[in-house]
């Protein structure tokens, strides 16, 4: 497992954008939360402040991006798609 950064305990925010897409991409946000406690590591994403998150869904790999928000100390949920085999 991974070292987590602080914001990994924050509480979580679903950004709009994230609820435009579970229907989509059959998922909600139990599944979101589940993905989260099961994700096996991190990296930063290619835009400023956002981290993907690399984890499971179904049995198959999925990214969740995210983004810390320091000052309210939230972990705002940007988007999450499955990973392309």
């Amino acid at each position: 497992m991974p070292t987590w950064p602080p914001w990994w305990e924050w509480e979580l925010e679903l950004s709009a954008h994230l609820f435009k897409r579970m229907a989509a991409r059959e998922f909600n946000e139990i599944g979101i939360r589940h993905m989260l406690s099961v994700a096996s590591g991190f990296h930063p994403d290619a835009v400023s402040n956002r981290w993907i998150i690399e984890t499971r869904y179904r049995r198959k790999p999925w990214e969740v991006v995210v983004e810390p928000d320091p000052d309210a100390q939230l972990l705002v949920v940007i988007t999450a798609y499955p990973v392309a085999s």
